[in-house]
This record gives structure tokens, C-alpha cells and sequence, in this order.
């Protein structure tokens, strides 16, 4: 079954002093990056909000430290994805939807987006069925 989510194994290089994860974006992405931001600090319920993004927006999540699940529906159902920081990153294209949960509390994730931050939110769904409907048409 092909999944349009892709996770990767980051390369890491110890060294007597500390350990370096070297990302080379032209392994894990297609796309001109025009925004980095970080999600940290997860509060009492220790996950993020359920959507997707429906037209254009396309990004790579990177574990930078502790630990959390991605859980992520490509048309084929809910899949838990386990991560673990600084080992790994999942790439998440437009109509998949997607959210995090089971946060470490020393989790901290990197997301690097192929969009500029919008606050009107028109490019996302965060309704689970519309997006079952969207992804059963196509």
C-alpha cells in the first residue's frame, strides 16, 4: 500500500563532545522552504490540534528531542506514528491529516513548511469526516 507520508531515519554523528544530526533538505523535501517553527511545551492533554491542509501547504516535522506520536490519515485510516528525537522526521504533504499526542514533556519538534503562516487558516481542515468525504472523492 503506498502512503503519501514518508518517515525518515536522520543521520546522526557522534563525536567525543556531543552528537550532530546534519539535515541535508534536499533529501527529505521538494519544496522552497518559507517557514521554520517549533513546537514545544506541551501542556495537560500533551497534543496538538487534528487537521490537514487542503491546497498547498507541505511540511517535514523533525524530533529534535524527546519523544511523542504523530498520528496521520492519508485516505488509508489513522496510523500512530512513533517518534523519537534526534532520530527521526516524517514528511507530511497537503491532504494528510495529522496531529500529535503522547508528548514527553521535554518534547521539541521542528516543522519546516513550504508556506508563510496564515492566520485566517483557509487552507486547513480540521473537520476529521469533511476530510474522509475530501480524500473518498479522489
Amino acid at each position: 500500500m503506498d502512503r503519501r507520508y514518508k518517515t525518515f531515519d536522520l543521520k546522526n554523528i557522534p563525536t567525543d563532545n556531543f552528537l550532530m544530526t546534519p539535515l541535508e533538505l534536499k533529501e527529505y523535501i521538494d519544496f522552497d522552504v518559507k517557514r521554520i517553527y517549533f513546537i514545544s511545551s506541551p501542556q495537560n492533554e500533551k497534543h496538538t490540534g487534528s487537521h490537514c491542509h487542503l491546497k498547498e501547504e507541505d511540511e517535514l516535522f523533525i524530533m529534535v528531542q524527546g519523544s511523542c506520536t504523530m498520528v496521520v490519515d492519508d485516505g488509508h485510516g489513522k496510523e500512530d506514528v512513533g517518534l523519537t528525537g534526534p532520530k527521526q522526521a516524517i514528511f507530511i504533504p497537503t491532504k494528510v491529516w495529522h496531529h500529535f499526542k503522547n508528548m514527553s514533556d521535554d518534547a521539541v519538534i521542528c516543522a519546516v513548511s513550504s508556506t508563510n503562516y496564515n492566520p485566517e487558516r483557509s487552507d486547513y481542515c480540521d473537520d476529521y469526516q469533511e476530510f474522509k468525504q475530501l480524500v473518498n472523492k479522489e
